[in-house]
């Protein structure tokens, strides 16, 4: 049995997009142990991940370097007798811990100064155009993995399938006084990047309304910091009775399983997004300043939209020039039919 450490990103989304990496590993290695080192809020996405053996809580903050704490880790991790590790982060600190636990093979991508600390470590990221296939081309041999054409193209490759707990969904629903009598959609309009993500709270009232006047229910998703701007979108939508502000009500996965109850997802480029994409709905996914030429959703049953104004995609937290046009001219009508057709599939 070939055991195995992977040093786990620190967002939503890459966390749940390093899920092709670990369904990789078990397709080459079908006995493989896969234990993923990650920040504590990670380990219930972990447990709904069948190829993850267990998660080890990162108990150091994001940027902390902390040398002689990520010693005293690494030895502890050395009785697990780990034979590989896979270090996703682009940090030097980030490969300290399989360092210092002796790991015999350690691969990840050319970062800061890691010469040593890597030791099958791979120059050629920016030949991979996705953020998934970088994750994946560490599964096999460096001499095989050439750029995004050594891979077969972004269908060919595993996608993220978050499992769903069907009592932990039922019993959600019932804490949260929701129902499934309506067919559901979910609506996720924060963005922990920034504004520059964000679809006007106008635009997501808009598809609410028209929802509602459908016969579908909604649900607004986020988390404590997404109260307000899920709340204005309910106010806006003039508080229909099939309007539910679940922002602030749920952890991680409690959301995991409710966006699983939704028929399609409604989304800013945020972690939610790709939750949604790996619980199986239909994703609308709204990208604004960002590209889907990098972390697209990893579904075949999603539909990307935005504006092609000349300034987009600035990659930017705000928009540079002031006038947000790339969110604010994207007209809800577009996603509205989607959604309608997405409904008579």
């Amino acid at each position: 049995m070939t055991r195995i450490l992977v040093i786990g990103p620190s967002w939503v989304g890459d966390m749940v997009m390093s899920q092709s990496l670990y369904k990789a590993l078990k397709q080459q290695s079908p006995d493989a142990q896969i234990d993923v080192m990650a920040p504590a809020w990670c380990a219930p996405i972990l447990a709904r991940m069948p190829e993850v053996n267990r998660s080890i809580e990162m108990p150091l903050g994001h940027g902390e370097l902390a040398f002689g704490k990520r010693y005293q880790l690494g030895k502890r991790l050395a009785t697990h007798d780990y034979d590989r590790a896979y270090v996703l982060p682009n940090s030097a600190k980030s490969a300290l811990i399989p360092w210092f636990a002796g790991i015999p093979t350690r691969t990840g991508w050319k970062g800061e100064m890691r010469y040593g600390l890597l030791n099958d470590l791979r120059p050629n990221k920016k030949a991979f155009q996705y953020m998934v296939e970088r994750y994946v081309a560490l599964a096999h041999p460096r001499t095989e993995m050439q750029s995004s054409a050594s891979l077969g193209g972004l269908d060919s490759l595993p996608k993220p399938a978050l499992d769903i707990d069907p009592d932990a969904q039922a019993a959600v629903i019932a804490k949260l006084g929701l129902n499934q009598d309506k067919p559901v959609i979910g609506l996720c309009p924060g963005a922990e990047f920034g504004p520059a993500k964000k679809w006007p709270e106008q635009h997501y009232a808009e598809v609410a309304r028209q929802a509602h006047q459908h016969g579908y229910q909604i649900w607004l998703f986020g988390s404590a910091k997404d109260v307000e701007t899920c709340e204005k979108i309910a106010a806006l939508a003039e508080n229909a009775p099939n309007i539910h502000v679940l922002a602030g009500k749920t952890n991680l996965i409690e959301a995991v399983d409710l966006l699983g109850a939704c028929q399609t997802v409604v989304s800013n480029d945020s972690g939610l997004m790709h939750i949604a994409a790996a619980v199986n709905c239909q994703v609308i996914a709204i990208y604004g300043s960002t590209s889907p030429d990098y972390t697209p959703p990893l579904t075949s049953k999603v539909d990307i939209v935005h504006t092609d104004i000349e300034c987009r995609p600035c990659f930017q937290r705000e928009c540079p020039l002031g006038h947000l046009k790339c969110l604010n001219d994207l007209a809800p009508s577009r996603v509205v039919s989607l959604i309608k057709v997405g409904n008579n599939q």
